[in-house]
């Protein structure tokens, strides 16, 4: 070779296996090459004293100056001031603060609830409202509802602190994954003016503590693999591999969406291994405890973190709340109001109730209100409450002219398979029913209405009579397979007349029913939604005082936690109703829209994206897939491409961001659950990490102070895009123009027409008392009612008057926990006591006696018959008219909202009438 020719140098491998094809290869690169240094790192081994061609070594591979520390400072001085900036404003519930929020105030009321996310991003919101001073009372119940005695500006900081925090992450990742001081600037900038990040961080919300999460993992992740590039089971390497574990636990405790998080590392961690495998110099044993401690780390201490989390859950939720309906009756039995032991035998004559034993609608239940259609008799519902309107009273079977049994002298007559009995509701006095006639709701041929029919003194007929057909016991009380005991034992209720059994599922009747749910005599039932079982029998007059008791099993840890993990999984994937500004992942990487966070005093609060930094990471994507692809091919042609140092390094560097990215965007593809932009932002970090990687790759052959000038320039266009958008960030206020222009894709939805024509025509909002307002949406499925003023004629500039209210309010994401709270369905029936809130905060469905036990009925003489009547003689449906107004109103209450809300308006449009 001529002396005028350079040698080309082989290939070095990563990670320092020689055996290895560098275009296998994706993990995090090492830092622990000494194959030949850049400019930046030639200049940064001479400031320490290194000779030519050495690179000192940092714990995790964070070779980072003290000039780098001191700008890291900087950086992070303006991220506090961005994510800061005026976060007491507004001072009104935004968005899922609505959930959140109240997700604290029960924390510190110690009420239960259920949420379809885990605990830990709301117990570190709870914890700064605890240590400031919240006492539970606020309810966060709508957007737009002003705070009292909440300590909002400390739990929006949580959220806010974890959001800056994260910057310095994106840096020391970026600079651990081998980029350069400029590249790390401008991911650590673009996500500080990253508007969505910005608007996302600084309110009461949990994906900021999510981002954090990721990115903290990620951060560790990389120095781990640093680490173990340069001495393996080391104390430093141990040390980075168990805090990446503790990480893992944390991220998958904010969000289940952690879990992406988890599946990163752990396909980084199986090339590893497979990689090492491969190893020839790499021993079985040494292989082994590689394998070992990464399972240990990496697998063990999550789910360990990830129970803890749950553990403390637990013990701060120790009082019966709003959660209880979704929950099993032993998972209750813990919750501060256990059942007490109740008798085992259930006979003629017991009174008892019975539990639906698949889904978690209750109780069977029965109140003095009729179906408003069918046959017009007494409504018969699943409740999921303990309430005296639950009770029944067993008889056998009878006829016209035949006596009823005696069974407080004749011998006890326990109920068995195939026993014919009546259930005779004790409050109302009507017995449970069924018969040719289409139910309200599952209106089909095979389904029949059940209903309560009869009166006091009436035998009734024989569409009362019901045959027990014993489908199991349980295996430690054999008796219990062949008469039904008390919690024991599983039965169906066949109709003796239509065949039909006594059925539920999970479908929630009207309003007219108060949301309960439905129960029907189902010709073509299946098993596992027509069984039951009795949850209470009081003492029978034929037992001795020291009959058998029993009572539910109290569960320990293990088994609650599984409950609540089946429930908050079922429940997320009941997330399908449509919000009006949910959207679907393909429009994501684009920034088709966003999400209306709060309108309020001529301001917005609006959650969309910097369209530099969005458009930019999401142009990274697609170039890295491309030019991937490009290799590829090229390869196959017999390029030697990916020999090159040089390539291989950012090829590996670039495939470990995108396998990130892609772990954390495509499986929402999957989901048909209700989605939000900001679901995107997991994935929006490693897109935004992936564009600093092509930056430094697109300018390495760069002097370092042009590379630096290139990226102040995108920096400074990032900055300058961030301003433009920021009135929507920090709810400041905007031009009805400046609105209109900053209109770029004709699907952003920004309320433009909510903002005045001139800066000079804003001022400060006041409260008017005298303005009246009115309340929107407010639906039992979770979201909550907006308030908003009620067509108020606005002066603009102009002279124009504007009487329009913004289309598409603020609205926020579904609760489907919030369905558990179901309407009280009073009787009109004079109640003897009312029972007080202190003693139990459920809302239940109450005719007399008393809220638990059993009710305080004389056994009533059923040996008496009445003439047969026809059934509209004996039940109509009943309504009340106001007086004065004469709006209709149905029968059982409404919400005091609602009511507040009917009132204005009838008061605003009394020429509306009774529309």
């Amino acid at each position: 070779m001529s002396a005028g020719v350079r040698a080309r140098r082989p290939a070095t491998p990563p990670l320092g296996l020689s055996n290895v094809t560098p275009s296998t290869h994706k993990y995090p690169p090492s830092l622990s090459r000494t194959d030949g240094l850049d400019a930046d790192a030639r200049r940064q081994a001479a400031s320490k004293g290194y000779g030519p061609g050495h690179k000192g070594y940092a714990p995790g591979g964070l070779n980072i100056t003290s000039g780098e520390w001191k700008l890291l400072v900087v950086v992070l001085i303006v991220a506090t001031i961005v994510r800061m900036f005026r976060i007491s404003h507004p001072d009104s519930v935004v968005f899922d603060e609505v959930h959140f929020g109240k997700f604290a105030g029960r924390y510190i009321k110690t009420r239960y609830f259920v949420d379809v996310h885990p605990p830990l991003a709301k117990l570190l919101i709870t914890a700064a409202a605890f240590l400031f001073g919240f006492d539970g009372e606020f309810d966060f119940k709508e957007i737009g509802k002003e705070f009292v005695n909440v300590p909002y500006v400390a739990m929006r900081m949580v959220p806010a602190t974890l959001g800056v925090a994260t910057i310095p992450l994106a840096y020391l990742t970026l600079r651990g994954l081998d980029c350069k001081a400029s590249t790390a600037l401008l991911a650590s900038l673009f996500l500080t003016f990253e508007n969505g990040l910005v608007t996302q961080s600084r309110h009461i919300l949990l994906d900021s503590p999510l981002v954090f999460f990721t990115a903290l993992t990620i951060f560790l992740f990389v120095g781990f693999s640093n680490e173990d590039n340069h001495r393996p089971f080391s104390e430093q390497w141990w040390t980075w591999l168990v805090l990446t574990g503790l990480s893992l636990g944390a991220v998958v405790s904010c969000k289940w969406v952690g879990l992406f998080t988890i599946a990163t590392v752990g396909v980084c961690t199986v090339l590893r291994l497979w990689l090492l495998l491969g190893d020839s110099r790499v021993s079985v044993k040494k292989w082994s405890r590689h394998f070992f401690a990464r399972a240990l780390c990496l697998i063990a201490i999550p789910i360990l973190f990830y129970m803890t989390m749950f553990e403390i859950h637990f013990l701060i939720l120790g009082s019966s709340g709003d959660g209880d309906a979704f929950m099993s009756s032993e998972f209750r039995q813990t919750l501060g109001h256990g059942m007490p032991d109740t008798y085992a035998d259930v006979a003629i004559g017991s009174q008892i109730t019975m539990r639906h034993v698949n889904t978690q609608g209750g109780y069977l239940h029965s109140h003095s209100h009729n179906y408003p259609g069918g046959s017009g008799q007494q409504q018969i519902t699943l409740y999921p409450h303990r309430d005296e309107n639950n009770f029944w009273l067993v008889l056998n079977a009878t006829a016209d002219n035949y006596p009823q049994y005696d069974y407080e002298h004749q011998p006890i007559e326990y109920i068995k398979h195939g026993s014919r009995v009546r259930l005779r509701h004790i409050v109302t006095d009507k017995a449970l029913h069924s018969h040719d006639v289409r139910p309200p709701v599952s209106d089909v041929d095979f389904q029949n209405e059940v209903s309560g029919y009869g009166m006091t003194g009436f035998t009734g007929d024989l569409n009362d009579d019901w045959v027990v057909e014993i489908e199991k016991g349980d295996r430690h009380d054999k008796e219990s397979s062949k008469r039904v005991k008390t919690l024991r034992t599983h039965f169906k209720l066949r109709h003796f007349m239509t065949g039909c059994y006594l059925f539920s599922h999970s479908v929630k009747l009207p309003e007219w029913a108060f949301d309960q749910q439905e129960v029907t005599c189902n010709k073509q039932a299946v098993k596992a939604n027509s069984l039951w079982y009795v949850e209470t029998a009081s003492k029978h007059p034929q037992l001795p005082q020291n009959a058998e008791r029993v009572n539910y099993k109290i569960p320990g840890f293990l088994s609650k936690f599984w409950e609540l993990q089946e429930v908050m999984w079922t429940t997320n994937s009941k997330l399908t109703d449509r919000h009006v500004y949910d959207s679907r992942p393909w429009s994501w990487p684009f920034l088709r829209r966003g999400i209306n966070f709060w309108v309020k005093d001529h301001r917005q609060i609006y959650l969309i994206g910097n369209p530099f930094v969005w458009w930019s990471s999401t142009a990274s994507v697609i170039t890295y897939v491309l030019v991937r692809g490009f290799l590829i091919l090229r390869a196959k042609r017999g390029y030697k491409d990916l020999e090159n140092t040089k390539l291989v390094k950012y090829d590996v560097l670039c495939g470990f961001l995108f396998t990130g990215y892609v772990l954390h965007y495509l499986p929402f593809f999957l989901m048909s659950r209700q989605l939000f932009l900001h679901h995107y932002f997991p994935a929006l970090y490693f897109a935004i990490l992936l564009t600093s990687a092509v930056f430094d790759f697109a300018t390495s052959t760069l002097r370092p102070r042009i590379r630096l000038q290139v990226a102040c320039v995108l920096i400074i266009i990032a900055v300058l895009t961030f301003d433009k958008f920021s009135s929507l960030v920090y709810g400041s206020p905007w031009t009805r123009s400046k609105c209109n222009n900053a209109v770029w894709i004709k699907t952003w939805d920004f309320a433009c027409r909510e903002f005045y024509d001139e800066v000079t025509s804003i001022q400060s909002p006041t409260l008017n008392k005298s303005v009246p307002s009115a309340t929107i949406g407010g639906e039992p499925g979770g979201r909550a009612a907006v308030i908003v003023d009620d067509v108020l004629d606005v002066p603009v500039a102009g002279g124009e008057t504007s009487t329009m209210i913004s289309l598409g309010g603020a609205e926020p994401g579904q609760d489907v926990f919030a369905q558990g709270e179901i309407k009280e369905a009073k009787s009109s029936q004079p109640r003897p006591e009312v029972v007080s809130s202190e003693e139990n905060e459920r809302v239940v469905s109450v005719v007399g006696g008393t809220a638990e036990g059993t009710p305080e009925v004389s056994n009533k003489d059923y040996t008496s018959s009445a003439p047969q009547q026809e059934e509209s003689s004996l039940e109509k449906p009943s309504e009340q008219v106001m007086p004065e107004s004469g709006h209709r109103k149905t029968e059982g209450p409404l919400d005091q909202a609602e009511v507040l809300a009917n009132e204005a308006a009838h008061e605003l449009y009394p020429e509306e009438g009774g529309a």
